[in-house]
Formats: structure tokens, sequence, C-alpha cells
């Protein structure tokens, strides 16, 4: 990595007795830390459109977001892997850390919070058609979460890359029919058109599945059931910010991406994610 040169733990302790016990003060260039972590492209970033004092916190909490949808991304993908490779173990451990990233995620909304109407409409006609709708990241998170929909993929035609990258998800597996493929292998009863399916239509709620997760929760694999059951509660209440924000700082009105707005949103937080894992609990 440019500018990086690696230092074992006996480096780093020569250095700390030869300072002293104080910080490095002196590099030949731009410091490892700047090297690392791109500080430099990362605060070119920020390019507001207009005087509003407002739209940088605005813009900054957007890109923020952006980029843990790129990590969750990440995370679930190997927690696809790890369960193909039937380590449930595995598969929980990383389920549980994207349960904490989304928990930093959905605090990011706390930046925007105090944005009223006449605040956020001081910026708001200078983003054009710009909307939320339109990040291909979160649409990837949402169809890793099972919320298929080739429609909403049409907006990134003119993206090669991202287009091809959301056709590829939409087509794959979700983490939910990895997991009941993980299970359906481990020896529970889950139904075959449950796991060999159309990955690309809306998942359809079974009985058969109902029972599989009462049947899992009184056995070693309840840690998984948790730990999903957690992450969905993690994107209920980010979709539930979603809306309170929308509603603060703009009420009724319609969304910039062409949508009704408000009522939109409420429509879309009605789709749940692993739906049986939730009835399951009626029946323990």
């Amino acid at each position: 990595m440019n500018g990086i040169q690696q230092r074992t733990e006996q480096d780093r302790a020569e250095r700390a007795r030869a300072n002293e016990g104080l910080p490095t003060l002196g590099f030949d260039s731009a410091t490892p830390y700047d090297d690392y972590v791109g500080t430099a492209t990362l605060h070119r970033l920020q390019r507001t459109v207009t005087d509003a004092p407002e739209e940088l916190a605005f813009l900054v909490t957007t890109q923020v977001m952006e980029l843990y949808f790129g990590l969750l991304r990440s995370e679930w993908r190997l927690a696809q892997r790890q369960l193909d490779d039937d380590d449930a173990t595995a598969a929980t451990a990383t389920i549980k850390r994207t349960v904490h990233h989304f928990e930093a995620l959905n605090a990011a909304w706390a930046s925007l919070s105090w944005l009223t109407p006449a605040q956020f409409n001081q910026f708001r006609d200078a983003l054009g058609e710009a909307s939320g709708f339109q990040s291909a990241l979160y649409r990837h998170v949402e169809f890793l979460l099972g919320n298929k929909s080739e429609a909403r993929t049409r907006p990134h035609r003119r993206n090669p890359e991202a287009y091809a990258e959301l056709m590829e998800a939409l087509a794959r597996p979700s983490l939910y029919d990895s997991v009941l493929a993980f299970l359906a292998r481990a020896g529970h009863a889950v139904p075959g058109e449950a796991v060999a399916r159309d990955f690309a239509a809306d998942y359809q709620p079974s009985p058969q599945v109902e029972a599989v997760w009462v049947e899992v929760y009184g056995g070693p694999l309840a840690p998984l059931a948790e730990a999903l059951t957690e992450l969905a509660e993690q994107f209920s209440d980010w979709r539930y910010r979603h809306l309170m924000a929308v509603r603060r700082s703009m009420g009724g009105k319609p969304g910039s991406g062409g949508s009704s707005g408000l009522s939109w949103l409420e429509r879309s937080m009605r789709r749940e994610i692993f739906p049986e894992l939730w009835t399951a609990r009626t029946l323990m």
C-alpha cells in the first residue's frame, strides 16, 4: 500500500522506546494514517451545490450511509460463502457483526433529525431528481435481504457496472435463501420449492419453513436464528427512521425521484424480510 510499511510488535516497542513514549512526529511524506484512510480523496468528495449551511450535513450523512451499504454487502456475501461451506458458527458471527454495523448506520439518521422543511427547501431544488431510491448499493442491500424487484434495477441501465451487479444479485440467492439451503443440507425439512426456486421472484412464506424455525430454536442453530432476527429488526428500524426523516423534513410532498414520497415509503415498510422467523414465534 502506498506510503505504508508493515511494522511488527517488536518494531512498535522499539519506536516507543526511541520516542520516550511520545507519538512519532516526523514523516518523509504524508502520514501513514492519511495514506491508509485516503483522507485527502475522502474530503474532496463533499461537493455541495448550494451555499445552504445545512447541505453539507445532508451530503456527508448520505455518503456515510453509502459506505455502510458497501460494508453490509461485503459482509453478507461472506456470510453466504460461510453458509455454503456449512460453517454456521462463522456465518452467525458475521451476521451478528452486521447487526452492529446496522446500529451505526441507523444512528446516522440522528445527523439529520433536526432538518426542518424550511432548511431542506434551501437546497432541495438544486438536487434535481437525485433521490436515495437511486442508490445502487442500497438496492443491492435490499436484494441480499430478499426484497427483489427487476423494475428497481432499471434506473442503473446507463451504469453498466452497477447494473450488471444488480442483475446478478437479482438472480442469485438472497441471504435468507442461503440460510434455508444450509438448513436443508443440515437435515431440516425445508420444502424443495423453498430451496430450488426462481430467486428473482418474490419469496412466498411457507408453513413448513415456519415449522423448521420452531425446530431450529430448540437446537444448536438457535443463535443463527436470533442473529437473523436481530438483523431484520435493525432493517425495520432503518426503514422507520428513513420514513420519519422524510416526514420531518418534507411532510407528504412528492419525492425528488418521482415517487409519492411519504406514502411510497409507508408501502415499502410493509414488505417483511425473513417472514417465517417472525410468524414461527406464535408456535413456540
